[in-house]
């Protein structure tokens, strides 16, 4: 992680964000037992949201009153003499604005609506809304996203190829349990630039869990990224991307009209083979009737797939993992939209990591169109049914609940 971004993650991780209305909120905030009997509350229902340390014991320490928006904002301390800052859910981070205000704003910036739309309609100026929305990049995203919630033991990860003032990035992208727990940046496709940017997401999970250790990675094979996954947990299982193998074939042959169904047939009917067995006897059978009826380069793709008979035939050892990249390919569309109608990456190296992770958490939170949420036994957003559990029904309100202290357990940002 860049160092700016994790230094200024560790402001985020002494503020405490609880749901509350801005009502509610000024019928306590001036009575100091009041505003303790509420902490307490709070922290019988929702213990994940406040430091491990927090049940020994604090004391009221001050209260603070920013400029901006005129709402005092009390602090406490803990025995341990660390202090923290409550904050309620209806204020964004540092005062910026409230929720209610930018909420609809930044619902459209997940399908891209460019700033300047957001301030011809909304007000402001567009350089408000780029910061308002680069502000989320400061919180753990998979800390964040995960809260009442396992990390998922199967995950996917590939990069999304972008531009930052005409020059290649790679987004490391992370996905596990239909959300996406990570993307960072790498300068290169190489393992030790890809190392270094999938190893924040390591941080970030291992922040949650210090035993955290994915038993599976599903990747589309490139080499690097299965070097740095391995690189970062050694006992990690690399599932290869079988519809990267067929989509080789689909490129090649689609222009064979009479064949091209029959190849698909033949190449989805060994997939879905119950077992190894019964897979290799799929392959062998597609290898002896792909030399009977084809050739040149379609040929060569459908022998290929069928040489890697091995690398796909891991699945079967892990039938929980994810054989294909289809939840991850569903995540990069929409981050492919984005950054393509954005014009792509701008300004540093820290502000375009920002970006990333911010999308990935308007990702995560911002509501699905309601046909699809009650597909999903009522929940609203990829978050909420990995959690089964929402903080409030705003969903703005429900991130900045989710990311209370930053998103982190201990205490900020941890190294690898």
């Amino acid at each position: 992680m860049a160092k700016g971004l994790a230094t200024e993650s560790l402001c985020d991780c002494c503020t405490i964000c609880l749901p509350l209305s801005e009502e509610q909120y000024r019928q306590i905030v001036d009575h100091a037992g009041k505003f303790r009997q509420f902490l307490d509350h709070c922290h019988q229902q929702m213990p994940e949201l406040f430091p491990e340390d927090f049940s020994q014991g604090y004391e009221m320490k001050d209260c603070r009153m920013p400029k901006k928006l005129q709402v005092k904002l009390r602090r406490i301390e803990l025995r341990s003499g660390a202090a923290y800052t409550i904050r309620p859910s209806f204020l964004m981070p540092y005062m910026t604005a409230r929720t209610e205000d930018v909420e609809m704003p930044l619902f459209l910036r997940k399908f891209g609506v460019p700033y300047w739309a957001l301030t011809h309609v909304f007000g402001r100026n567009p350089m408000f809304w780029h910061r308002l929305e680069l502000s989320l990049g400061r919180f753990s995203v998979a800390g964040a996203t995960v809260r009442q919630a396992e990390l998922p033991p199967h995950l996917l990860a590939d990069e999304h190829h972008q531009t930052c003032g005409g020059e290649k990035l790679y987004i490391a992208t992370t996905v596990g349990g239909g959300c996406c727990l990570g993307a960072a940046v790498a300068e290169t496709a190489g393992t030790d630039d890809l190392q270094a940017a999938y190893s924040v997401f390591k941080a970030e999970a291992r922040n949650i869990d210090p035993n955290y250790a994915p038993q599976t990675v599903n990747t589309d094979g490139w080499r690097g990224t299965k070097a740095a996954w391995r690189g970062l947990f050694p006992l990690i299982v690399v599932l290869q991307c079988f519809l990267h193998g067929w989509l080789k074939i689909r490129d090649r042959a689609k222009h064979l009209q009479d064949m091209f169904l029959e190849i698909g047939t033949r190449v989805w009917d060994a997939y879905r083979a119950p077992n190894r067995r019964s897979f290799s006897q799929h392959l062998r059978a597609l290898r002896g009737w792909a030399e009977s009826h084809l050739s040149g380069i379609v040929l060569e793709s459908v022998v290929d797939l069928c040489d890697k008979r091995d690398r796909w035939s891991l699945a079967y050892d892990h039938p929980q993992g994810h054989r294909t990249s289809n939840m991850l390919d569903r995540i990069m569309r929409g981050m492919n939209r984005y950054f393509f109608d954005g014009q792509h990456l701008h300004g540093s190296r820290e502000s375009s990591e920002r970006h990333s992770r911010a999308w990935a958490l308007l990702w995560n939170f911002a509501p699905w169109h309601p046909a699809v949420a009650s597909d999903h036994d009522g929940w609203n957003s990829p978050a909420e049914r990995l959690n089964k559990h929402r903080y409030h029904v705003n969903w703005l309100q429900n991130l900045l609940i989710s990311a209370s202290l930053g998103g982190y357990r201990q205490g900020g940002p941890q190294k690898t």
